[in-house]
């Protein structure tokens, strides 16, 4: 039986609250690997927020290709895996963006405690064309 998870499955794992670590590309260096809440919904684009004046937001731009791990820990253990270009960068706003992303990590009401708590900064969203995808459901061995 094959490890591999069906696109259905990786993209419902995808969707899950879960924390990703992405990798982009450094000049004379190793990837900068970072982790992020992200937000996905099957089927659609993959995104999510950080400051562009980060070191993390000087190295995405339109074009760049990044990839994106993520991964269940405790047994049965599972992993889904992206990669694909930036296709948008656009506006954050915190009532759209910003509240939703910390309460689908944090809950409510300790989401929006934790985003009223953060001084003011431009934030931008990064969205991610999920072009190539690699799984593993280790429940299936």
């Amino acid at each position: 039986m094959t490890t591999v998870m069906s696109r259905s499955e990786r993209e419902e794992f995808l969707a899950e609250p879960r924390v990703g670590v992405i990798a982009i590309q450094r000049d004379e260096k190793g990837p900068l690997t970072v982790p992020v809440w992200y937000w996905y919904d099957p089927g659609g684009e993959l995104w999510f927020e950080t400051q562009p004046d980060s070191l993390k937001g000087r190295l995405l731009k339109i074009g760049t290709r990044i990839s994106l791990c993520v991964q269940c820990e405790n047994p049965p253990y599972a992993y889904v895996s992206v990669e694909g270009p930036i296709v948008d960068i656009g506006t954050d706003d915190r009532e759209q963006h910003e509240i939703p992303m910390a309460t689908r990590y944090l809950g409510e009401p300790k989401g929006r405690e934790y985003i009223e708590s953060l001084p003011l900064h431009e934030w931008k969203r990064y969205v991610l064309r999920t072009e190539n995808w690699l799984s593993m459901n280790g429940s299936r061995d």
